[in-house]
């Protein structure tokens, strides 16, 4: 309950009841990254929390959250390994199976990969549809292959 005497599991994002069954399957959330405002913890919804969701998943390496152990993707390991046609069919493997097992509501269209190497950066394109809509969505996960910073310049 809230302060109105409101059930806080039944509000959407702006304050009022869920619209349907459709909303509540989707999920409420606290947004990613977490930004705390003057009321409280921003929130996010619907597709916005799937998609967040699913950056928390690919940031995640499994044994990093505590109690779940296998949660998350294990893509950090290939950070320094060369991009060949093996890592990208192992990395697409490991996205899929994630996604698979942690989240549920969506399924899995298709995983895509654009190398941008003058930035040290591979782009993985998702494509998934969400179950309970039916709707098609697209994100871009920045993989980042050369992290640290530039010592040169010091």
């Amino acid at each position: 309950m809230n302060g109105n005497g409101q059930d806080i599991a039944k509000l959407s994002p702006t304050g009022g009841s869920w619209k349907g069954p459709e909303e509540a399957f989707l999920g409420r959330g606290w947004s990613f990254p977490p930004d705390l405002t003057e009321t409280g913890v921003r929130m996010s919804a619907y597709e916005q929390d799937i998609e967040e969701s699913l950056h928390v998943l690919f940031s995640t390496a499994p044994g990093e959250r505590v109690n779940r152990y296998d949660y998350g993707c294990p893509l950090r390991r290939y950070a320094f390994e060369p991009l060949t046609t093996q890592l990208m069919v192992r990395m697409r493997s490991e996205i899929s199976r994630a996604v698979t097992l942690y989240e549920p509501r969506i399924a899995l269209e298709d995983v895509s990969f654009e190398e941008q190497p003058e930035q040290g950066v591979l782009l993985i394109h998702i494509s998934y549809t969400v179950i309970r809509t039916n709707n098609r969505h697209n994100m871009v996960y920045p993989f980042y292959l050369n992290e640290g910073t530039s010592i040169g310049n010091v």
